[in-house]
């Protein structure tokens, strides 16, 4: 039992990073679209035991996504992505807090990152882990508080 408790926090962690979920049965759907056989109960309390918090939008987000989300909605003018590389455009002097953050969030796509002035450049595994930092950021950017 806590194998697949594991498992399916870890698939919720996933699906909340990478789509905007507004809803527990939205989360139990795309759980149970990839195999998870689960009740919005046992959602509700993968969601506490969690800690994820909802955004003003309606939008579920991780606890330790929090910090990023703040510092990419306030500062992040654009994001971009060159195979494996994420390039991160921030207002100037806050591209070291807009890298701190994306360290702190211990996102499995990323390597490391290194931060100018107004420029995070983020090392990923592969390219596929970085378009889905891009779109990590791009939602957390849209997504104001």
């Amino acid at each position: 039992m806590v194998k697949r408790r594991n498992n399916r926090q870890d698939a919720i962690r996933d699906i909340v990073r990478g789509k905007s979920i507004r809803t527990q049965r939205a989360l139990v759907d795309e759980l149970q679209a990839i195999g998870f056989n689960c009740t919005q109960a046992t959602v509700s309390r993968d969601i506490a035991d969690m800690g994820l918090r909802k955004l003003s939008e309606g939008i579920y987000v991780l606890a330790e996504d929090l910090h990023l989300q703040r510092m990419v909605s306030e500062f992040v003018m654009s994001v971009d992505r060159a195979d494996n590389l994420v390039v991160i455009k921030s207002q100037p002097g806050t591209a070291p807090g807009v890298a701190a953050a994306v360290d702190a969030a211990s996102l499995p796509e990323v390597k490391g990152s290194v931060a100018g002035n107004d420029t995070v450049l983020v090392v990923s595994g592969s390219d596929e882990a970085a378009t889905d930092l891009v779109n990590l950021v791009n939602k957390l950017r849209d997504a104001k508080k």
